[in-house]
Order: C-alpha cells, then structure tokens, then sequence
C-alpha cells in the first residue's frame, strides 16, 4: 500500500525535475540521465514511469497546464465575486506575471508551448491553458466595463505573453506589462479612470 505514493511521489519529482531542466537550459537539455540526478531518483525510475521522451514532456506539459488552469480558474472566480477596478487589475497582472525576476518556473512555459506548436500532439494541452488564461482576462476585462471583454481576451492574454517573451529576452521591467494592459484597457472603451 506505501508502493503506490511512493511510486506517485517518484513520478511527480521527475516531471518537477523535467520543468526545472526545461526552465534552465530549454527542452534539448531533457535526458534521462539528467532527470534522474536532477529529480534524486535512479536512472531506472524514469524509465519505469515514462517510456519516450515525448511521454515526458506531454505529462510535465500537462502538470503545467492543470497547475496554471487551477490557478487563473481560482483568480478568475475571485474576479467574478468579489468585482475588480483599475488597481485591482493592476494588482492582479503584477501576480500573474509573477514579479519581477525571470526564473527557470518561468521561462518553462515558453518552452513548452513552442514545443507543443512542433507537436501537434502536445497542443490540446497548451489550448486548455491558454482557455484559462483567456477565462481570467475576460473576467477582469468586463470587471473593468471593457465592452466585449470576451472578445478581446485572446488579444489580453497575447498581449501578456508578448510583454512576458519581451522581459525574458530584455529585461524590461514588470512594470511595462501594467502599462500595456492599462493602454489596452482604455483604449477599448474600459472605465479605467
């Protein structure tokens, strides 16, 4: 009966040792034998609980996705019930964005959702996550007034990552992020006074 959390736990530290590889050095750097240091599990380990290294990453893609979907759901639903104005908003991109400093839990999405776009086969995952993050911006964005607010939420959630890919590749502050989502906001009609 302890064989089988023993066994779970193995597995979700090789998919947290696959995320963190994946964050520091990009999808390339993912060998078992890598894994297995990183994660303090036996070479065999990884092997026993995934066969190919595209079993790998579809199941640290998909840990990602639920654990991204829990979480935009809970803000979003926070939104909905509680109401949101400007400073609310702010507040609430600032925590999405995840502060200031890049770090390899940051940097891992990216890899794996240009990933997914060279695997078909991994994209239904990144297209569940990217539902949440579309669920929240549509919930702030009618908190806001912004009229169409689910409409415009894909363009929201674009914006966030462009933003985000642009603070990786130059550093450019969190702030710029605000900035942006603020301009869109009340360009699209939002009270956001």
């Amino acid at each position: 009966m302890t064989a089988v959390p023993r066994s779970a736990g193995t597995r979700q530290s090789i998919i947290e040792a696959v995320l963190r590889i994946i964050g520091q050095d990009g999808v390339a750097a993912v060998t078992n034998r890598r894994i297995a240091k990183e994660a303090g599990v036996s070479l065999g380990s990884v092997t026993y609980h995934f066969e190919t290294q595209h079993e790998l990453l579809r199941e640290s893609l998909l840990h990602f996705v639920a654990e991204e979907t829990r979480r935009f759901t809970e803000l979003a639903d926070q939104c909905q019930a509680r109401g949101i104005d400007i400073g609310g908003a702010a507040a609430m991109v600032g925590q999405v964005a995840g502060g200031t400093e890049f770090d390899s839990r940051h940097i891992a999405p990216f890899e794996l959702y240009v990933q997914a776009g060279r695997d078909e086969r991994l994209r239904a995952a990144a297209a569940e996550c990217f539902a949440a993050y579309d669920r929240l911006a549509a919930q702030i964005l009618a908190g806001l007034g912004v009229p169409d607010a689910e409409r415009l939420a894909g363009t929201a959630v674009a914006l966030v990552f462009g933003q985000q890919l642009r603070r990786l590749a130059t550093g450019s502050p969190a702030e710029d992020l605000v900035n942006a989502l603020l301009l869109l906001a009340r360009g699209a009609g939002g009270d956001c006074h």
